[in-house]
């Protein structure tokens, strides 16, 4: 009975009535994860996880690559795979340490900033605004639920940054090539200095 589509409102249970309710909530927030993250590569052509990097490395500045790892919740190994991305486009550049040559920073580009100067906010700053907002028995009896409904699901024990993205951080080489392909080039942006 759950999910088929026909809901016979004398054939469901107050219970089955809520459970496909939650389960209806689940697949509307899975579909706005998708929607936005879709919105995002067509708009600017670019991942929410790699927005956040690229967002992370404006606010904070020159980094290492561990550090910015650390910063953003993402493994070093995740980071260099964007970072390796976002350098072929422009938008990031490796530096040498001159304090110790052989460490390397990474910082953002003139055209990453560019690119980023009319990008929307990541769906999480949307939500983190939002969450912030309610009083903290709110907060408390959501972060409670939502752990209740990862164990449900048999997520608990998964291994996940607050990137709200559908699929892996890092998708396959075909789809990051089709991704690439339709990208904003950062020669296709405006010059902010004429």
């Amino acid at each position: 009975m759950y999910l088929t589509g026909k809901t016979d409102p004398n054939l469901m249970s107050k219970e089955t009535d809520h459970c496909e309710q939650v389960l209806m909530a689940l697949r509307r927030i899975t579909r706005a994860i998708d929607l936005h993250s879709r919105r995002l590569v067509q708009s600017h052509g670019l991942t929410g996880p790699q927005t956040l990097l690229l967002k992370s490395l404006l606010d904070g500045g020159e980094t290492s690559v561990g550090a910015l790892a650390q910063r953003i919740s993402l493994s070093q190994a995740t980071v260099t795979d964007i970072l390796n991305r976002l350098e072929k486009r422009g938008l990031v550049r490796r530096v040498r340490s001159d304090i110790d040559r052989r460490r390397v920073h990474v910082e953002a580009t003139e055209a990453c900033d560019r690119l980023l100067e009319n990008s929307p906010p990541l769906l999480q700053e949307q939500f983190a605004k939002r969450f912030d907002a309610l009083e903290e028995w709110e907060q408390t009896l959501m972060l409670s639920t939502l752990q209740r409904v990862a164990t449900m699901m048999d997520a608990r024990d998964l291994s996940v940054s607050p990137v709200l993205t559908p699929g892996p951080v890092t998708a396959p080489p075909e789809a990051i090539n089709e991704m690439e392909d339709s990208a904003i080039s950062p020669q296709d942006l405006p010059d902010r200095n004429n």
